[in-house]
């Protein structure tokens, strides 16, 4: 199903032909100037140059040619030459009766069915989620969901860090205070127990206390480093604990992105690329494309037209050992043979961009990947507290991301409970689903690589670009829908008429828009253009609920038209959200 703005544009490059002039000046786009026209063509301003003409003369051509075309209400040629167009409240109406019934609202996607992988978690085992893990976990899904939307094989990998030293700071903290386990006795020949011998919690306690340590002890530093060694040679008992911690960690881990309405389809880790690394580096050496430097193995990746100095790719340090971008790498060559992706799109902190530039031009220089292969880095901004710097505690320690949704749930709680119309067991779940709203709304509605500041007062507001703001606006809408089918057997088979005043037709403009936003969303991995999309729809629902008497309307077909019009609205809002990983309560 084309766009609006494609079936205009088809009506305005006949004309532009028609006339004698090329068609690829007939560019429509959505009006800068709502308050003179709802789309607009600046073609003709384009076209003089080339066709030694004034521009207004070439625009009254143009639309002299569309006059009494039944797509337009309006279409006039403006001085110097703009192209000035409003949309038939009738076709529009025919247009959102068309999209109320199509698959995926009309969206229809030319590259569909692509195998997309989606690597956005990046947490570490044996540690708990803390709010740095959270820009990656929510933008991550939300680009995932809407590749699957759109038609694409999308697969999602957690990824987690769980190769690296912690794991031998942790056996080692767990040998001085736990000697007797089995695992530390050189002579025990039997099977190591099935249950860990520790919880998450005591997990959670050891491996800082081991870092710390590791700070002032050089001896249990170097313990740890061997343990580490140890456990990626292989060693039996290593093997046994390393087993235990990731056991204990998924299902935590699990748990905690459960509670963020964020799923993987694979829990993979750096330790699954481990048995890919050393044929990787070694046929970069056979074929000419790694080299030693100062002991280690690097790879060049400078490139012509480069406008700033690249280092090489370290894929082995001078002692041996692999590296983040060799288990990056590894992983490309593990991905490559299991699952074939036509893209990866990788989430992590923005300054991490040389590190994926490295490994991205390292797999196609190496022939991991095809050259033209599509490699993408989203790099995100911090999640920064009131006073501009990263979000910290009140105490200044990293804040732990269960407590963060805690605090905004209470806050939303206690707006909740200030007008209270619901039981305390209902206002508390409904502030789990609405503060998770505000949450992910909040940080969601901004471009991934910015900045931004965590206010939990304003994200938890109901007014205002606001996660609970677009639930309640939906929660409206349910609302009315509900006492009309009290009277009503069904909402199957009504139809939208043509928009009777001026907020009718703004939201019949704004809901049209679908497409074209789903579309920039998925190819720019931006969830934030779905935000600004649901909050321009919202407004505009607002507006109309606030402008007509929607279930006291005498007239029953416009009665009929309005409820058509607002269920539409409420599918496309839901299926937004979803997009987004965000639920809505039934009441607010």
């Amino acid at each position: 199903m084309k766009t609006i703005i494609e079936l205009i544009t088809d009506e305005i490059k006949k004309a532009f032909a028609e006339c004698g002039y090329d068609e690829s000046y007939a560019k429509v786009t959505i009006s800068n100037r709502p308050d003179l026209c709802e789309f607009q063509c600046n073609g003709a301003m384009a076209a003089a140059k080339a066709y030694k003409k004034a521009p207004f003369m070439i625009a009254d051509e143009v639309v002299a040619k569309l006059d009494g075309n039944i797509l337009f209400a309006k279409i006039e040629s403006v001085k110097p030459g703009f192209i000035n167009i409003d949309i038939s409240q009738d076709y529009l109406a025919g247009y959102l009766n068309e999209m109320a019934v199509a698959a995926r609202f009309g969206y229809v996607n030319p590259d569909a069915d692509k195998t997309v992988i989606v690597d956005y978690g990046g947490a570490n085992a044996a540690k708990p989620l803390h709010v740095g893990h959270l820009r990656s976990a929510v933008i991550g899904e939300s680009v995932k969901r809407i590749n699957q939307y759109v038609g694409n094989k999308t697969i999602g990998d957690v990824h987690l860090g769980d190769w690296g030293l912690q794991m031998g700071l942790i056996i080692e903290e767990l040998r001085d205070r736990k000697p007797e386990l089995p695992y530390f006795d050189q002579n025990y020949e039997g099977e190591y127990p099935s249950e860990a011998p520790f919880t998450i919690a005591e997990l959670e306690e050891i491996y800082p206390a081991a870092s710390a340590k590791s700070k002032e002890d050089e001896a249990f530093a170097a313990r740890a480093h061997e343990a580490t060694l140890k456990l990626q040679s292989g060693d039996k008992a290593c093997r046994a604990i390393w087993h235990h911690i990731m056991n204990v960690s998924k299902a935590d881990l699990k748990k905690n992105y459960d509670n963020l309405n964020v799923h993987f389809d694979l829990w993979k880790g750096e330790s699954d690329a481990q048995p890919y690394i050393d044929d990787m580096v070694n046929k970069m050496v056979a074929d000419g494309i790694a080299y030693e430097s100062q002991g280690a193995t690097v790879v060049d990746i400078k490139q012509d037209g480069d406008t700033k100095e690249l280092p090489p790719c370290i894929v082995r340090k001078s002692d041996g050992a692999a590296l983040y971008a060799t288990s990056d790498l590894a992983t490309i060559v593990e991905r490559e043979k299991l699952y074939h992706p036509d893209t990866y799109i990788y989430l992590a902190d923005k300054r991490q961009e040389l590190h994926f530039t490295q490994v991205f031009r390292t797999a196609k220089k190496a022939g991991i990947v095809a050259p033209e292969a599509d490699m993408r880095f989203v790099g995100f901004g911090t999640m920064n507290g009131r006073d501009g710097k990263p979000f910290k505690t009140r105490s200044g320690g990293v804040m732990r991301l269960e407590h963060l949704i805690e605090d905004i749930d209470d806050a939303v709680y206690d707006k909740i409970m200030s007008n209270r119309t619901v039981e305390e067991s209902e206002a508390r779940e409904t502030a789990r689903i609405v503060g998770l709203a505000a949450l992910k709304y909040g940080d969601l509605s901004n471009q991934a690589s910015k900045d931004y500041v965590f206010d939990v007062e304003r994200f938890s507001s109901f007014e205002g670009n606001t996660g609970p703001y677009i639930l309640y606006t939906i929660v409206r809408i349910k609302s009315i829908l509900a006492k009309y089918m009290e009277n009503n057997e069904s909402l199957e088979g009504l139809n939208i008429m043509g928009a009777a005043e001026e907020s009718e037709k703004n939201l019949s403009l704004a809901l049209v828009k679908f497409s074209d936003v789903i579309d920039g969303a998925y190819r720019d991995n931006a969830p934030h253009k779905i935000c600004q999309f649901i909050y321009e729809v919202s407004n505009a629902f607002n507006g109309f609920y606030h402008n007509n008497k929607i279930l006291t309307e005498p007239d029953e077909a416009k009665k009929s038209s309005y409820i058509a019009l607002i269920s539409l609205t409420k599918r496309i809002l839901e299926q937004c959200i979803e997009l987004l990983a965000i639920q809505c309560p039934d009441r607010m």
